[in-house]
């Protein structure tokens, strides 16, 4: 185990922000994971696992051992008559599983074309969209036991897939590591151009043949058009989740708000866009300092060259506040705060 101290995390986190770790490792099988165990263990230090660095926010130095997982590859495991059976290894990067599907004629990732991070965390935080989320996709995943030492399986009844959520991020938060994820991936592609504005751009891009490749393309060049890229400028993608309301709340803001854009959610609730409650908020293009909303999304929250973590979280708490007052509904951070 290669072990360094006091390594600056800046090129691992696609904030970019500049703080260091007391301890910096990574692992590349199982075996090398378990050497890193040991030593947290063994020295009391605190334990951070990371992939792509694309859902955190470092607010200080972290006094304790960072590990990145860079466990890799991708295979075909199984099929049947309507599904391929695809698993990747957690340090695989989520848009390179996605490119390798298409490439291979395996329909149902498409629509989550160039979302940053790696595959292990994909499951964590459910990812979506466009229409599709992780557990529209989802086999089964092995994850190791950081007390037992164990490696368990879990199928999808297992994770309780939520909104943004999952087992990972509430009752066994910080006990598992996930090492592959499998996905049950289409043999006839069922194509979802319905959400946003994948049929417009596939207008734009003069698309006679509606293919898995296409839909990427599309999907890659709304995404491009609108959300920084994190190597030009610091950001993690949307910060906060789009709100789920109730009808009585839903209710009164569509009135005063009639253009207010809305989805419909199980149980009578309806599902708000943050970006645009924060754009009535006046936060688009915002910047106070280094710390800022982009001048396109105001859902993203940027590190335009040297604000620290603790200057994004409190715009975020800003953003938070201002939110509540105007509409009522309170945002919550999708971005881990650490």
């Amino acid at each position: 185990m290669l072990l360094e101290e006091n390594k600056s995390l800046k090129p691992y986190n696609t904030f970019a922000i500049d703080v260091s770790a007391k301890y910096f490792t990574v692992f590349n099988n199982v075996d090398e994971l378990n050497e890193v165990i040991d030593f947290a263990k063994n020295k009391n230090e605190k334990h951070l696992i990371i992939g792509g660095g694309s859902n955190i926010l470092f607010t200080q130095n972290y006094d304790g051992i960072v590990s990145k997982n860079n466990i890799t590859g991708i295979e075909l495991v199984n099929e049947d008559t309507t599904y391929y059976y695809v698993k990747a290894n957690a340090g695989v990067s989520w848009h390179n599983f996605v490119l390798h599907c298409i490439n291979h004629n395996y329909a149902g990732v498409e629509n989550l074309s160039l979302i940053p991070g790696s595959v292990g965390a994909s499951p964590i935080q459910n990812i979506g969209a466009y229409g599709v989320e992780i557990k529209d996709i989802f086999y089964e995943l092995e994850a190791y036991h950081i007390t037992d030492k164990k490696i368990i399986k879990f199928n999808l009844q297992d994770c309780a897939f939520g909104y943004r959520e999952s087992v990972f991020k509430t009752i066994y938060k910080n006990q598992f590591i996930i090492l592959n994820v499998t996905f049950k991936l289409n043999k006839v592609a069922f194509y979802n151009t319905k959400y946003g504005a994948i049929e417009q751009e596939l207008e734009r891009m003069q698309c006679k043949d509606l293919s898995i490749k296409n839909i990427s393309q599309a999907v890659i060049n709304i995404r491009s058009s609108k959300l920084p890229n994190p190597k030009e400028i610091g950001n993690a993608g949307s910060f906060f989740k789009n709100p789920v309301i109730d009808e009585t709340l839903y209710s009164s803001l569509i009135q005063q708000y009639p253009l207010m854009p809305h989805y419909a959610a199980p149980n009578n609730k309806q599902k708000l866009a943050a970006g645009w409650l924060i754009e009535q908020c006046n936060f688009k293009g915002y910047r106070s300092k280094d710390a800022g909303c982009h001048t396109k999304q105001a859902l993203v929250l940027v590190n335009f060259g040297k604000a620290t973590g603790k200057e994004i979280f409190d715009l975020s708490t800003e953003i938070i506040a201002t939110v509540k007052q105007k509409f009522g509904v309170e945002l919550e951070r999708e971005v881990n705060i650490i």
